[in-house]
């Protein structure tokens, strides 16, 4: 057998490994189109609206590149973001306060390569652009909503026990339930505190002729709340964030009460500000049709077990205080239209135990009216003390009343929706789970597609001088195997493009450009390591061919051990780094798989194709 040949299937590999990097990698030279998009409070955008559009950007002599239009949206491409910004503006102040005007980003790849699912490098916040918002809990809700729940449980508990008792009512600073007298309070304090002593202390008063039992949550129980819901809320956001489609999006906590969140590429901050900050649920509960609503919104006499609610009429309606059903055993949700009133609907499915729960007590209210409670939380700033205070308004108006015809079960729908933008939005926040305390938008900045273009232009740049020196430095000091390294240099850059572009999670970041530059580096170190061992055994005397030989086997395991020790580093830094560290992470970990791959395998088998099988007197080394 002749030294320095690869069988067939070996150089089959590589050479399909390089093809399918390199048709994956081809998106990327399709640069996506600023855009301007255009969208309407309604959902629906109006007859000739492109034409419309089209005549005010052509009277501004702005060059408009193409135009796509879908029910939802018009998309308007520019050559550069330039025109863009520009069109922004006067979209913005041409067209009536309904349209939504907001920059985005077209895809520009080929039809042909889509259909092949060849898609670009999905790219990070600092080099596409996008929104950044740092948004603060309520954490106070947290314990209110605490206090909340324990009152209701309080009120069960006694009534379990047949303990007597006049109230139980919440504050800013605990519970209290008062007591006829003193043998139903050390009742009730016996049973509240077995149940409770790891959560609340309780106290004893006395005051005119009523006995007092006070609670208050210790500090470790309202740590608890408070970081609970914090973390239910960074799990929301990431769900809602997910049915926006954001690629490689940034959802992180800062501070005890505080989340950082980085979408990158979305430029519609409305609408990304709309989903974010939501707080809508639904609740389900029976009309009370035996008083008078008007009477008790009128007289302020509401009846004992009911709360007054309002239509979105502003006709006022009696609801029972007990719930239903609510939001938090959604599974799925869709919009769509309702075959019988041709209005807006949201398509519900509830999870096993919200099926059972309601299909038990709908089955026992068969013939009745039924309720469907809309509820918001929404910011707002008033002035207080002549200084701006961040607030929150609660929201809750009846969408829907209708008489419960059968018993319901794990899928129904809801109507009474105003548009079918509400519909879709009510739907995207029942199928993403409600926030567990509302949140307010702190602090936003929006990261403009021309800036991120310049930090793709530098580090394009710094990728293309790294590659130039390292390529010109192995040409001259190692000539023809030099010219080999350089060749699979090259093809180590298109597997770490290609392979970023297939991986559905991978994003590029700035950090990550700066591990495809070190990547570089690294990637002629192998060659560097086997071309040097081949000169040693040259001037040992060994044959050209012995010593091609020897010099891969005998340096794999020195590159081996380097390469899989940077390895386990950038590991490390993925699983403990978060954000930038991550994207670093990445590109390195791809780098030095794909250097080990076309340094070895690669660059022997183009050697093996100009020296193995033959005699040779001297190496171009």
């Amino acid at each position: 057998m002749m030294m320095n040949q690869y069988p067939w299937w070996k150089n089959l590999l590589i050479l399909v490994s390089l093809l399918l990097s390199g048709f994956y990698a081809l998106p990327n030279l399709y640069p996506e189109d600023p855009a301007v998009q255009v969208s309407h409070s309604s959902g629906e955008l109006g007859p000739g609206l492109q034409q419309q559009i089209t005549s005010l950007l052509v009277a501004k002599g702005l060059n408009v590149r193409g135009v796509e239009v879908d029910p939802e949206k018009l998309m308007v491409r520019f050559d550069d973001t330039e025109a863009q910004l520009q069109a922004a503006d006067v979209l913005k102040t041409s067209l009536d306060f309904r349209h939504i005007v907001a920059l985005n980003l077209a895809p520009a790849t080929p039809g042909w390569l889509r259909s092949l699912n060849a898609k670009p490098m999905n790219l990070g916040l600092d080099l596409r652009g996008g929104v950044h918002f740092l948004m603060e809990v309520d954490m106070d809700a947290a314990v209110r909503q605490a206090l909340n729940r324990y009152e209701a449980e309080f009120r069960g508990e006694l009534r379990k026990q047949k303990i007597r008792y006049l109230g139980v009512s919440s504050t800013a600073q605990g519970l209290t339930v008062k007591f006829r007298d003193t043998d139903s309070l050390t009742k009730g304090l016996e049973l509240l505190n077995e149940q409770y002593r790891n959560e609340l202390l309780f106290e004893e008063t006395q005051s005119d002729k009523t006995w007092v039992l006070t609670a208050k949550i210790k500090e470790t129980a309202a740590l608890e709340f408070k970081r609970s819901a914090l973390q239910q809320n960074i799990t929301t956001l990431r769900k809602r964030v997910n049915e926006l489609g954001v690629a490689e999006p940034v959802i992180q906590q800062q501070g005890d009460n505080r989340v950082v969140v980085q979408l990158p590429g979305v430029q519609d901050t409305t609408r990304a500000k709309e989903i974010l900050g939501a707080t809508a649920t639904l609740e389900f509960r029976l009309v009370d049709e035996q008083a008078d609503a008007y009477s008790a919104k009128e007289t302020g006499r509401i009846p004992i077990g009911d709360r007054l609610y309002h239509e979105r009429n502003g006709s006022p309606v009696l609801l029972k205080r007990r719930v239903m059903l609510t939001g938090d055993y959604v599974t799925d949700a869709s919009s769509g239209i309702d075959q019988d009133t041709a209005g807006p609907a949201v398509f519900i499915t509830l999870d096993g135990k919200g099926a059972r729960l309601f299909s038990k007590v709908s089955g026992d209210n068969v013939g009745r009216l039924m309720a469907v409670v809309f509820i918001e939380h929404k910011a707002e700033t008033v002035v207080r003390d002549g200084q701006k205070v961040r607030t929150t308004r609660k929201v809750e108006e009846v969408i829907n009343i209708a008489r419960i015809q059968e018993q319901l079960g794990k899928r129904f729908q809801v109507t009474g929706l105003e548009s079918s933008r509400e519909a879709r939005k009510l739907a995207l926040l029942l199928k993403a789970g409600a926030l567990a305390v509302p949140m307010q938008i702190v602090e936003e900045r929006t990261i403009g597609p021309s800036l991120g273009q310049q930090n793709i232009d530098q580090g394009f740049k710094s990728v293309v001088i790294g590659f130039v020196l390292v390529m010109l430095f192995m040409a001259i000091y190692y000539r023809v195997f030099g010219l080999v390294a350089d060749l699979a240099l090259a093809a180590n850059l298109i597997l770490i493009i290609g392979i970023m572009s297939i991986i559905p999670g991978a994003t590029l970041t700035l950090p990550g450009i700066a591990g495809i530059v070190l990547t570089v580096g690294m990637a002629v170190d192998a060659n560097v390591l086997i071309f040097e061992r081949i000169r040693e055994e040259l001037r040992v005397g060994n044959s050209p061919q012995a010593s091609i030989h020897a010099g891969y086997s005998k340096a794999l395991s020195t590159i081996a051990d380097a390469n899989i020790t940077t390895l386990i580093a950038a590991i490390v830094l993925f699983g403990f780094g978060t954000g930038p560290i991550k994207g670093f992470a990445v590109t390195l970990s791809i780098g030095i798989l794909a250097s080990m791959f076309t340094a070895i395998m690669g660059t022997r088998a183009v050697i093996n194709l100009i020296y193995g099988g033959r005699r040779i007197s001297g190496l171009a080394i």
